[in-house]
């Protein structure tokens, strides 16, 4: 098994990935994309972060948080996230996903890969292309055609706040120069 070191900053911002057990399309139903946001919520109370921007997709959630000043061990939240969601899917939603003997063995869910993708964000340069990748993920996935059309996203939250235009994103190609977030 390979040493994977994580980056751990006390009150840090990163930008996550996690993705659902061989890519299964569980978030496919808005009812579902909000359990999971819920279950999101719940843990911010007992173990707090501040969430900057989101998405979730039909097989995986891109999340961007800042930690609280004196913590990094966004680990800790996430594996509680994950916990909490798996009950919460399985009681509600009524379906158990099959195991392997390892996977019994282990306490897993059969919902999440177990792993996370987690990068740290360096710069206010970095953060903007992050949050602007949270944001135009559904489009370039082809789960819709502009970024206003996916209601499972901090979005609406940033064009609230002036940040974006409703239109942000459209016309938008992978080799073109994107729009940056705004200062």
């Amino acid at each position: 098994m390979p040493n994977y070191r994580r980056v751990r900053i006390k009150g840090g911002t990163y930008f996550f990935t996690l993705v659902t057990y061989k890519r299964q399309k569980i978030f496919a139903s808005l009812e579902v994309r909000e359990l999971l946001l819920k279950s999101i919520n719940h843990v911010k109370e007992f173990h707090p972060f501040s969430m900057i921007a989101y998405c979730v997709l039909l097989d995986h959630i891109h999340l961007l948080w800042q930690m609280p000043e004196n913590e990094y061990d966004y680990s800790l939240r996430i594996a509680e996230i994950k916990k909490l969601f798996s009950k919460q899917y399985k009681h509600k939603i009524s379906v158990i996903p099959s195991l392997n003997e390892l996977q019994t063995n282990r306490g897993e869910s059969g919902i999440w890969q177990r792993r996370f993708w987690e990068h740290y964000i360096r710069d206010k340069v970095d953060l903007n292309r992050h949050i602007d990748y949270i944001h135009y993920n559904p489009v370039k996935h082809g789960l819709v055609n502009r970024v206003r059309d996916w209601p499972s996203s901090s979005f609406f939250e940033y064009v609230s706040l002036g940040n974006y235009h409703i239109d942000w994103g459209e016309g938008y190609h992978t080799d073109q120069e994107k729009i940056s977030f705004g200062e």
